[in-house]
């Protein structure tokens, strides 16, 4: 049987604007990506500290070393910028594999950048 688990996470990034007219997403700064082991495209949960929305969206690769975190689209209607947010990614595994898998976490600063 396989099950969802917790796979990578950004912990406590701050969101650095918004794009309401756009397709939709979330852009990130491609180092976050690399350190989080996020992938363009991947589905992740965006939950925003500040007031409490959760929504599903796909990333999408912003310029890299920027800091740069952007809700885009609808998206944008549940946040501000200065929200600090939690980027989070979840994968498929069978029970054997999750009983010894780590997730990866990436802690960052106020100006995004991993600590």
């Amino acid at each position: 049987m396989n099950i969802y688990m917790f796979k990578s996470k950004i912990h406590r990034a701050t969101l650095t604007g918004t794009h309401l007219d756009y397709e939709g997403s979330i852009s990130i700064d491609t180092d976050l990506l690399k350190a989080s082991g996020i992938l363009p495209g991947e589905q992740v949960h965006v939950v925003n500290l500040n007031n409490g929305s959760r929504l599903v969206t796909y990333v999408i690769e912003d310029e890299k070393g920027s800091g740069s975190i952007m809700l885009n689209g609808p998206a944008a209607r549940l946040g501000l910028k200065g929200d600090k947010i939690v980027i989070i990614a979840y994968c498929q595994m069978d029970e054997e594999e999750a009983k010894t898998f780590k997730p990866t976490v990436v802690t960052v600063d106020e100006k995004n950048r991993q600590i």
